[in-house]
């Protein structure tokens, strides 16, 4: 499951620094230039931080700004762009909120060339903007240019750790599909053996690459527990099991004392847990750590109980596995696969009739293989089902209906 960090935090605009007034200024409705000596102009404000000032406007006087005659809108991000004739002008600023008959900043003699564009921008950030200054907003400015240093660094971290987990993502993808590479690489007349062993090395090299990732990006940011999370998923693949408990519980712990706790989060730690726990026999241990992942991601509670079921038929656990089927089909009752899980691990318990020489299952075998052919009557274990229920003479499931022979 792929999740990013999606961790952006924004930089502080310095909408209080722009509240200074300067100078009076008239307001008056934008005079049309004359298309025949018109000129064009175009630039950018930049707020004392040095961060583009997004809104308010920009206007040309000719009298030092006791009358605006060329005004021009100032977009989000800083730019405005404009027409006036030709001559030189006063630009100034004014903010969305700047009062009647005042403005911002003003710059001087600003020349407008008859079919030229000319670029000016307004630079507050420049020292002359910055002498007029009163201490208290010089002692804001400095607090904001930090502040915003911080976050700009911390933001281009969260962009590397992203592209990190981007790169997580699709190397679990190629890891669902080792197998299918394998043929691919291989060709379909390849072995078992060879493609398996292929498939197997296709998956190591994720793996490690997925390691190497996350160990690098939780010592760049100890504190994000879908990190460790990630790392630990490496490590259980290398089977590096005791490094990877220690990952694992590391971003539970990280998880659990934050102050908006990620379910999804919790329920990827614990349920690493689990598999870990159950491939290595740990059975009490894997049923706790698989419950912790259900109630904290209830989301998700069929898909990791699903899972803890899968991870004990693997490992041929068959009272785990009836155990864990069970409880998964507490929460949804609908998953064939469940049933199947369930009766391969009591079919373990059947015994052989000395009379008829058949197989006697036990009952709840039977009701378990019958619920598969239910629900799924032509799945992918159903004739397998099937066959063992007419071995046993049992009925089997009406909607079940045999392959066509050859």
């Amino acid at each position: 499951m792929k999740r990013n960090l999606s961790i952006r935090l924004g930089l502080t605009a310095a909408v209080g620094l722009l509240a200074c007034v300067l100078a009076p200024a008239q307001d008056q409705q934008p005079a049309a230039a004359n298309a025949a000596n018109a000129g064009k102009i175009h630039g950018r404000v930049i707020n004392p931080t040095g961060q583009p000032q997004g809104a308010g406007s920009v206007s040309l006087s000719t009298d030092g700004g006791a009358t605006l005659k060329y005004t021009f809108p100032v977009s989000d991000t800083g730019e405005y762009t404009g027409e006036a004739p030709a001559g030189t002008y006063m630009l100034i600023y004014r903010a969305p909120d700047t009062p009647a008959g005042k403005m911002v900043d003003s710059i001087r003699g600003v020349k407008i060339v008859a079919g030229q564009d000319t670029a000016q921008d307004d630079d507050m950030s420049r020292q002359e903007y910055i002498d007029k200054m009163s201490p208290d907003e010089k002692k804001q400015l400095e607090d904001l240019k930090k502040s915003n240093a911080d976050a700009l660094k911390a933001n281009q971290l969260i962009n590397v750790l992203n592209a990190d987990l981007r790169t997580v993502g699709q190397d679990k993808k190629d890891i669902d599909g080792a197998n299918a590479s394998a043929v691919q690489a291989l060709g379909a007349t390849a072995s078992k053996a060879d493609i398996a062993n292929k498939a197997e090395e296709i998956k190591t090299a994720k793996y490690t690459d997925i390691e190497s990732l996350m160990t690098k990006d939780t010592g760049l940011k100890t504190d994000e527990a879908l990190l460790w999370v990630n790392l630990g998923y490496g490590q259980a693949g290398l089977k590096k099991y005791d490094d990877a408990i220690t990952s694992y519980k590391k971003a539970i712990d990280l998880e659990s004392a934050s102050k908006k706790p990620r379910g999804g989060v919790l329920g990827l730690a614990n349920a690493g847990l689990g598999e870990i726990y159950a491939r290595t026999g740990k059975v009490q241990d894997a049923n706790a750590a698989y419950d912790a992942a259900a109630k904290a991601d209830p989301t998700n509670a069929a898909l990791h109980l699903r899972n803890e079921a899968v991870i004990f038929f693997q490992q041929n656990n068959g009272p785990a596995q009836v155990a864990a089927a069970d409880e998964a089909i507490k929460v949804d009752p609908n998953q064939a696969i469940l049933y199947y899980i369930k009766g391969q691990g009591l079919v373990q318990n059947a015994t052989v009739d000395p009379k008829t020489q058949r197989i006697v299952l036990p009952p709840e075998c039977t009701a378990a293989y019958q619920k598969y052919l239910d629900l799924a009557p032509t799945g992918p274990y159903a004739d397998e089902v099937a066959g063992i229920l007419q071995q046993a003479g049992e009925k089997v499931s009406s909607s079940y209906k045999a392959p066509k022979s050859k």
